[in-house]
């Protein structure tokens, strides 16, 4: 069983930054891929950025790609995502997930609670 707990969100000035964390709670992530996502009003919810545990290699949607980073602390189990030259088309809720197989399934299992960011112009 993992748990995720998301931290960071607030209300920010368009062309600002963010970092958001996600702490992780689980005996291993070993072989997992650690993904943020999120929602907007009215929208559905929306791939951001996954990293590999293991080896750190990392995938960017193109709407974040060169603005966004992911990346985490292996052995502090945290996850973070560093958004710059925030818009407000970036406003939602974001969300880490947690996958234990995604080669194979392509889900993620688990999901963190989520913590708002708003961009504002």
């Amino acid at each position: 069983q993992v748990q995720l707990v998301e931290s960071g969100g607030g209300l920010v000035q368009a062309g600002g930054s963010l970092r958001l964390s996600c702490a992780a709670s689980a005996p291993t992530l070993t072989n997992y891929i650690m993904g943020w996502f999120r929602q907007a009003p009215g929208k559905e919810r929306e791939f951001v950025a996954r990293i590999n545990w293991n080896g750190g290699s990392t995938v960017y949607a193109d709407s974040v790609k060169g603005r966004f980073t992911v990346s985490r602390d292996y052995l502090k189990k945290m996850m973070y995502l560093q958004m710059n030259s925030l818009n407000p088309e970036d406003t939602a809720v974001y969300y880490c997930a947690a996958a234990r197989d995604y080669r194979n399934t392509g889900d993620y299992d688990y999901w963190g609670q989520g913590t708002q960011v708003t961009v504002s112009s």
